[in-house]
């Protein structure tokens, strides 16, 4: 044998064998929260000092929240800080970075280039992907789209998965996304969002949440820092000024494996351990008829609009579609270069919607065919209104433009709005009432778009803005859902406030056809009817919906109320005093705005869900 020849191999083997036993090092940083004027900024700049001072890491992952408002600045701001990083960085987004995002969620992944990522360090696998919810408040979900990129992930390997949610019933489809997870070998799971140190286990597979970047009245700014081996794995905190030449121990640490999938689920896929309404109330109610059904391949986060026997929706890939009122088949598709969450509006042949990549767009019905677009300088995520034979829509640039429906000429523009605007106006001859995300509700005329008055949220967040609520009006004054939990009634002429009806309403609200009445929904199980006289309660019935956020209208079909939920459930009620009369699940996730129409003596309902579910159904 020759010894020369056999030694290098030798060196070799031991080599590949000691690398092979060479823990990974990694630093993770979650709900820094960055805002201009924030601690969070500074904060976030002594955390990448930090990690920059040290040899041992391999790479930093950001587990999201990373802004505080999603806000297009604020986004490249962090981009801006991280960068600075020596080492190689990932990144997810969080609830704050998505369910605000004026860009509807496009300049994240501009910015970062990406939404989910897969690498591989030293005979580990390392995934993270976005949670939402996308721009409609709801609870997290994973998007269809992360879903159908798992679903192509080769099982096999030894792997970690970054989330910004807990992967409980915290998020809506967690078992349909641990059940992914399990096949494809993930070990352990990290996340935030809870802004402090917390050891889970979802169905076999340990994980915990981390502390959050920015200080508090208890600690100082600071990260995790995880030390992965062959076979188990370890977190510490390092914590910044006055401690950071303090090395924690580690506050957990396990043993890692296989794991295999032992969950028991039911007949429609739900696991056991689902919490909410299951599918098997469907057969309790065999009222309510599906005439159809299909799922989309990704989310949809916005309603329909409907011209006899076609229908128009939207996706947030980027598409619009035509269908078939009668069986759900597709007439036409057709594809544009940005996330789509703004509700269609419709008039002869004419279909219209905001797109995120900054422009409104009118389509020919028949086939799709463009016919105008008018650009704004931001993306646009609300949804227009038709109105007199002009377009009505906001911008998340501050601007709120009317333009001629045939040619989307210009035909006159406010452009003082703080903050953007997500929400559908409401629109008559005399005024254009909408809302933004800078705690504003503005009114202008219709005629001239001159400004007729603000009312403003006396709350300071401008988490509790009058933004989401489609505003409706009757008797000379506006209503609206707020997410500080009230139902207003505002004067129509003055913009003066009228009344007040606390922790009656979150986002959701809905006005009778006869203008008698208007229908909230609060975010603990009730379901409200106000006089539009005087503000009044008329009644107030229990939902047993539990916790519920969705800012999808409320709907009235014939004397029927309907309740969409944030879980995909639809509910009714007696119109005359509350009373329940049926349930229906749809999918898991928030149902959409809806299209209802009577025909033939019944009331058909177009429902979609933001996991992508499109349904008719009639009762």
């Amino acid at each position: 044998m020759n010894l020369k020849r056999l030694f290098p191999l030798v060196l070799i083997a031991l080599s590949t064998a000691v690398f092979a036993q060479e823990p990974v090092r990694f630093a993770f940083i979650t709900d820094n929260h960055f805002s201009f004027g924030s601690r969070a900024v500074g904060e976030l700049r002594q955390c990448i000092a930090d990690i920059n001072a040290q040899d041992s890491l391999d790479f930093v992952v950001f587990g999201g929240d990373i802004t505080d408002f999603g806000a297009d600045e604020e986004i490249a701001a962090v981009k801006t800080i991280i960068d600075s990083l020596r080492l190689t960085y990932y990144v997810v987004a969080g609830n704050h970075d998505a369910k605000w995002s004026e860009s509807g969620c496009n300049t994240f992944k501009k910015v970062f280039g990406y939404e989910h990522f897969e690498f591989e360090k030293k005979g580990w696998r390392f995934l993270g992907c976005n949670s939402g919810p996308d721009m409609r408040m709801a609870p997290a979900l994973l998007p269809r789209e992360s879903m159908e990129w798992l679903r192509s992930i080769d099982g096999g390997k030894k792997s970690i998965f970054f989330n910004h949610f807990p992967q409980d019933t915290s998020v809506l489809n967690y078992f349909e996304v641990t059940r992914e997870l399990k096949r494809i070998g993930v070990e352990f799971e990290i996340g935030g969002h809870w802004h402090k140190d917390q050891v889970l286990n979802y169905d076999g597979i340990p994980a915990v949440l981390c502390r959050a970047a920015k200080s508090d009245a208890r600690k100082p700014a600071g990260y995790s820092i995880f030390v992965l081996y062959p076979d188990r794995i370890s977190v510490r905190e390092r914590r910044l000024f006055p401690h950071s030449d303090v090395q924690f121990d580690p506050w957990y640490e396990t043993a890692l494996r296989h794991v295999v999938d032992t969950v028991t689920y039911d007949a429609d896929g739900i696991s056991a351990s689902y919490p909410w309404m299951r599918y098997d109330v469907n057969r309790k109610y065999p009222q309510v008829a599906e005439v159809w059904k299909y799922m989309e391949d990704s989310n949809i986060a916005s309603g329909f609009a409907r011209d006899g026997d076609r229908a128009y929706y939207s996706t947030t890939a980027g598409q619009v579609k035509a269908i078939s009122v009668k069986d759900g088949k597709q007439i036409w598709a057709k594809s544009f270069p940005g996330k789509i969450f703004s509700t269609p509006a419709v008039s002869g042949k004419i279909l219209v919607f905001g797109c995120t990549d900054g422009k409104v767009y009118a389509l020919n019905t028949r086939n799709g065919k463009t016919l105008w677009s008018r650009a704004a300088d931001k993306s646009i995520v609300a949804s227009p209104v038709i109105f007199d034979g002009k377009v009505f829509a906001g911008s998340s640039d501050g601007v709120f433009r009317a333009l001629d429906l045939k040619t989307g000429r210009l035909l006159w523009s406010f452009d003082e709005v703080e903050g953007f605007v997500e929400c559908r106006p409401f629109v008559d001859a005399d005024q254009v009432v909408f809302g933004t995300w800078g705690n504003r509700l503005y009114s202008l005329d219709t005629r001239t778009g001159a400004l007729q008055w603000i009312w403003k949220c006396t709350k300071p967040s401008r988490m509790y803005s009058p933004a989401a609520v489609w505003p409706v009006k009757s008797k000379g004054k506006i209503f609206i859902a707020n997410p500080d939990r009230s139902m207003y009634v505002i004067d129509a002429v003055t913009g003066r406030q009228l009344c007040e009806q606390p922790m009656t309403a979150r986002e959701s609200i809905c006005l009778s056809p006869d203008g008698e009445t208007v229908y909230t929904k609060s975010m603990w199980h009730k379901l409200f009817a106000f006089s539009t006289e005087d503000g009044s309660v008329k009644w107030s019935a229990e939902t047993h919906a539990g916790y519920d956020i969705a800012p999808t209208p409320i709907a009235v079909a014939g004397d029927t109320v309907l309740y969409p939920s944030d879980k995909g459930n639809l509910l009714a009620f007696s119109r005359k005093d509350g009373s329940p009369l049926w349930a229906h699940k749809i999918s898991l996730a928030l149902v959409n705005p809806m299209e209802i129409w009577e025909e033939g003596g019944r009331q058909h309902v177009l429902a979609s869900t933001m996991d992508g579910a499109v349904s008719h159904l009639v009762f």
